[in-house]
This record gives structure tokens, C-alpha cells and sequence, in this order.
């Protein structure tokens, strides 16, 4: 059976190329996809050749945000059968390491996770027509279920536990930095559980609209009004919580002036070595908490979407059929116009 391909040569360098797709084995399923989201990562890879010190260094097909329907399942695969809607979830962590064994599996050792190039041989993505899967990837959906929503159930999987690892949101004033797909979901994971008040920062008025429709009370394009977030500096700061999902310093500095004493600083957004005010930290006993992945948030994330309690419609701001792929990306890489784009697939 032939199936096409979304593979990444090289920075710039992508192709749609046709191979061989096998018959699933022992414990696997075969999948038709029918959509996935392009990440920022996905972007990073197509733009730069790597993010930071992960290097592209063979070919990999891109993609980990994605769903689809079951064509075929291997021998001992139960619960599943032909026709099946499914989420992909695709990490894959090991069971048998330090950290599985402390039950941190998004710390695995050996985590393996769909169009990653941090291991060599990379890990090959999910940006084709047809996959084998390992079955337990697989998250079964009620037939009807909106497939291009469910493919944002792994960046909505990493918000819910960037939620968790903040602590509460009941009645806490709450500040997003960067309206992306990442700070989109954030506002409103924020919004269903309660927050009193939700402020989003950003430099483009397009996300910033899409954060209002997750539901942001107020928000602040920082370009165009530089000094619009000193007043919540005042008297030691006022936000009790703040998902960090841009990781620009200056984001992150106007974060910590604005968090009140003991405070929580969630960082979601990754960059490179970055300063930071560490004598604010220090003064006003701020928490920094970092956030990595996701574990059963996957299947609450699924769940969240399919119920209709977290709407992710408005973060979809296109789609393009896999063999304009290229566009896609282009249309992706520009934040004046796109929050998240979606590849759609021969099952869509």
C-alpha cells in the first residue's frame, strides 16, 4: 500500500514523497489521517534546519499533532476495529526507566515522540496519509467527532498540564504572555476553570482577537502600547498567575514585574539561555515553574474537545490539502495572519 509523505530534507527543504506503508503488526493499527496541526516545532524544523541544539540530521517526516481513522488493526489489538475515529497520541515513553518507574513518563529516558530529531535515527512524524501506530497511541473517539478539533488534543494535552503543574485557577487573575496556539489554550483552560480575570499580551492583533474568543477578558497588543502593563506593576505587582508562552526576555521580564508577591510563573514557551530579574524573584518569593509534555492529559485533552467543554475552533485559523504543504507552513510562519494551520489528509 503507498502512502505520501510530508519529509524535511533539510532547512527549506521540504517534499511530498510516495512510499510503502506496511500491514500493521502485533499490537499495531493501521490509521488513514485526517488531519494535523502544524507546530511550532514543525516550524523551527522547516525554517532554521533545528530548534536550538537539535539538529535535522536525516531526512524526517514532520508531524505530531494528529487524527485519524483505523484501517486495519494486527493481532491482539482490542477495543479497536476498522472505522474507528481515533487521536494520535505520540509519545511514547518507555515503562521501564527511573523516571516511568517514579511515575514521571513525560521525563522518560527513552521517550519516543512522532517527528522528533532529537534522537538519531530521528522519529519519524505523522504528516502522512497512512501510519502504523502502536495501538495504545491510539485514543477512540465517538463516531461524529470533529477530527480536525481532536488533532489539537496534543497542544491542548500540554496547557492542561501546565495547569496542573501551576496549581489553582479559581478566582486567581491570570496573565498570558504570547496568543499563539500554546497561550490560545492556556486562556481557555483559565476561562473553564474559573480565573477571575484573564489579561493576554502579544505584538499581533490577529491572535490576540483569537484569544478574546477563548475567552481573555482583556487584551494587550504590547507593540503597539508599550506601557500598557505598568500599571500592574504597581505595589509589588497584581496577577496572582501567569502562563509564559512566548519566551521572549521581554515577555518574561514584564511577567515577573506584574506577578504579586508569591506569585506563580508558569513557563510554557521554550527558548535558549535567557536573563532574568532574579532579584524580583527573590524579593517578591516568586514561584518558577517549569512544564514539560504531558501524560494522562492527552486523554483528558480528547475528552475536553470532544464534550465541547474547551472549544478549540477559533485557534484554527486554516487548512491546506497535504500536497500544499509548503504553503501551509509559509501561511503558518506568519502570526499577522495564523494562530494554527492544519494539514488535511486523504481521510479528511
Amino acid at each position: 500500500m503507498q502512502t505520501r509523505v510530508c519529509r524535511l530534507y533539510g532547512a527549506k527543504d521540504l517534499r511530498i514523497e510516495t512510499e510503502e506503508v506496511a500491514a500493521p503488526g502485533p499490537g499495531q493499527v493501521l490509521v488513514a489521517v485526517a488531519a494535523g496541526g502544524i507546530c511550532g516545532s514543525d516550524m523551527h524544523y522547516m525554517s532554521d534546519g533545528g530548534i536550538g541544539t537539535i539538529r535535522v540530521r536525516e531526512p524526517i517526516i514532520l508531524g505530531h499533532e494528529a487524527s485519524g481513522r483505523v484501517m486495519a488493526v494486527g493481532a491482539g489489538v482490542t477495543g479497536l476495529t476498522p472505522g474507528d475515529p481515533v487521536a494520535l497520541n505520540p509519545s511514547r515513553p518507555c515503562g521501564d526507566c527511573a523516571y516511568c518507574a517514579e511515575g514521571l513518563p513525560m521525563h522518560c529516558l527513552n521517550m519516543r515522540f512522532n517527528g522528533s530529531a532529537m534522537r538519531l535515527p530521528h522519529e519519524q512524524g505523522l504528516f502522512r496519509d497512512r501510519i502504523v501506530v502502536d495501538a495504545v497511541q491510539c485514543v477512540p473517539l465517538l463516531d461524529g467527532a470533529d477530527l480536525g478539533a481532536v488533532a489539537c488534543a496534543e497542544p491542548l494535552a500540554v496547557c492542561l498540564h501546565a495547569a496542573r503543574m501551576g496549581g489553582e485557577i479559581a478566582g486567581k487573575r491570570v496573565l498570558v504572555t504570547g496568543a499563539g496556539p500554546i497561550g490560545a489554550l492556556c486562556v481557555a483552560i483559565a476561562a473553564r476553570a474559573g480565573a477571575a480575570e484573564i489579561v493576554v499580551t502579544d505584538l499581533q492583533d490577529t491572535t490576540l482577537e483569537v484569544a478574546r474568543a477563548m475567552g481573555a477578558t482583556r487584551t494587550i497588543n504590547v507593540a503597539r502600547d508599550p506601557d500598557a502593563m505598568e500599571a500592574y506593576a504597581a505595589d509589588k505587582g497584581y496577577f496572582h498567575l501567569v502562563y509564559e508562552c512566548s519566551a521572549a526576555a521581554p515577555a518574561i521580564r514584564s511577567a515577573i514585574a506584574t506577578l504579586r508577591p508569591r506569585g506563580t510563573l508558569v513557563q510554557v514557551g521554550v527558548v535558549g539561555d535567557t536573563p532574568m530579574p532574579i532579584n524580583a524573584l527573590v524579593a517578591k518569593e516568586i514561584n518558577v515553574q517549569g512544564t514539560h509534555r504531558f501524560h494522562e492529559e492527552f486523554a483528558e485533552a480528547v475528552e475536553a474537545i470532544t464534550s465541547g467543554s474547551i472549544d478549540v475552533g477559533p485557534i484554527i485559523t486554516a487548512s491546506f490539502p497535504l500536497e500544499e504543504a509548503a504553503q501551509a507552513f509559509a501561511v503558518a510562519a506568519d502570526r499577522t495572519k495564523s494562530v494554527k494551520v492544519h494539514l488535511t489528509f486523504e481521510a479528511a
